[in-house]
């Protein structure tokens, strides 16, 4: 609990086995010219997340090549039962997998709660043409898509890929990570804001941003459709809170950030 009265959900999270954890952080680090902040371990995350206050955290990894898409969603799947009381799992897919469905059914059996796709780490574009049948079997089950968006060095993950495929798949939500647009957060709010199944996480966004433009981008989109996320390892969930926090909205708006709106999104006890 956050001030005594806010109940936190993390909505994005990444970790890895022990034994790969820090290389894999360091891997992402660099692809975003970063020193990441935590270990990579779901030890490490639970530590600094309590220390920011955080009482649940959904967590995920991505599969760069389709041989790793079951050992991940099977490792994720585990760490969420293991630990059922702090972890929620989301699975990965990948659009060159030879059987997508199956993959998809196997992800659905292990009780993960949505998609997570990197467009820009995975090597693919939204609206490439491999990927319809993921957000096909995800609009048809009901599970929502956690998919970075955004990036001013390629054209994988920005606007003009992702609008077509919110407009064609008007039943499957998308969480747009780092307000829709990594690196471009306020003209990706610009063009997205009024698309009504796009919800965003925060996450990458507020040490990068000025309070007062993270605050107008919230407002832009509506605090019913942001939720909070801190990208760990990438950053401290104690400075993302502390930002956040500093923004000035209600009781009730903060409420919907830090857990109501993901508890709706990816229906949560």
């Amino acid at each position: 609990m956050v001030n005594g009265k806010f109940f936190v959900i993390d909505a994005h999270c990444h970790v890895y086995p022990e034994a790969i954890a820090q290389k894999a952080a360091m891997a992402t680090g660099k692809f975003y010219g970063e020193q990441p902040f935590g270990k990579g371990t779901i030890a490490d995350l639970t530590e600094n997340g309590k220390k920011a206050g955080i009482d649940k955290f959904i967590v995920q990894s991505v599969a760069t090549t389709k041989a790793q898409v079951r050992k991940i969603n099977e490792f994720i799947a585990g760490e969420a039962a293991q630990h059922k009381d702090t972890l929620i799992g989301l699975g990965t897919m990948h659009p060159e997998s030879d059987d997508i469905e199956a993959d998809f059914e196997h992800l659905k059996s292990l009780g993960l709660k949505g998609v997570k796709l990197h467009p820009d780490i995975q090597g693919f574009k939204i609206d490439d043409y491999r990927c319809l049948k993921i957000y096909e079997l995800c609009e048809r089950d009901g599970l929502p898509v956690l998919m970075h968006t955004g990036d001013y060095r390629y054209d994988f993950s920005n606007p003009n890929r992702l609008i077509p495929i919110l407009k064609i798949y008007t039943g499957l939500t998308i969480i747009g990570a780092h307000f829709g647009g990594w690196s471009i957060w306020e003209d990706a709010s610009k063009e997205l804001y009024d698309i009504p199944n796009l919800v965003v996480d925060c996450s990458s966004s507020l040490s990068y941003i000025e309070p007062r433009v993270s605050a107008e981008i919230i407002k832009r989109y509506g605090v019913d459709r942001v939720l909070f996320g801190t990208d760990y390892p990438l950053h401290s969930p104690v400075n993302e809170m502390n930002i956040l926090l500093s923004l000035g909205f209600s009781d009730e708006s903060y409420r919907k950030i830090f857990s109501e709106n993901a508890v709706r999104v990816y229906k949560l006890d």
